[in-house]
């Protein structure tokens, strides 16, 4: 994939946030797929451990209850389980992230479908958290917006709590 992808935004988090965004004004429609990078979040996360992900319309969260979600999680501490939902307000990851120091969220997520109004939006999604107590979570699966909409970008959040540190990248993949 070297020198496939054209970075279209990038947003590095050095002190709380709440949420970040990707595109938006910053989206660049030429494109059939598009992959997100997420490197190295750290959280101030003192209550549940939910990385949650919105996509952009019109360069707004979409917070309709229309997110279905499905994946698979493996555990260094215990057997996997499979973790899904449908009409939601957002995508919601369980991932067992927490506050303290080394404790950190990978990601890639593949979007597809982004700039056609006649579809739904969709992603697939690779994630990696590492917490405090040295337990590793991977999870694999995917996640559908179900309205036949344009959208222009995606939200992460953390419910009540703030990304303090992190790196989420946006890129375009050429054909």
């Amino acid at each position: 994939m070297a020198g496939s992808l054209v970075k279209i935004d990038e947003v590095i988090v050095s002190s709380a946030v709440s949420s970040v965004e990707l595109g938006g004004s910053n989206w660049d429609s030429s494109y059939d797929v598009y992959v997100v990078q997420v490197n190295q979040a750290e959280t101030d996360k003192t209550s549940d451990n939910r990385f949650k992900i919105r996509f952009l319309a019109s360069s707004t969260a979409d917070t309709s209850a229309n997110y279905d979600f499905s994946s698979k999680r493996l555990k260094t501490n215990a057997s996997f389980d499979n973790d899904s939902n449908t009409n939601q307000t957002s995508i919601d990851h369980v991932m067992g992230i927490d506050n303290a120091t080394g404790s950190q969220v990978n990601a890639t997520f593949y979007l597809f479908n982004f700039n056609d109004s006649s579809e739904y939006s969709f992603m697939t999604t690779e994630m990696s958290t590492i917490n405090s107590n040295d337990i590793l979570a991977g999870a694999q699966g995917g996640a559908v917006l179900t309205v036949a909409q344009a959208t222009n970008g995606i939200q992460f959040l953390l419910g009540s709590d703030n990304f303090d540190s992190g790196t989420f990248t946006l890129y375009g993949l050429k054909k």
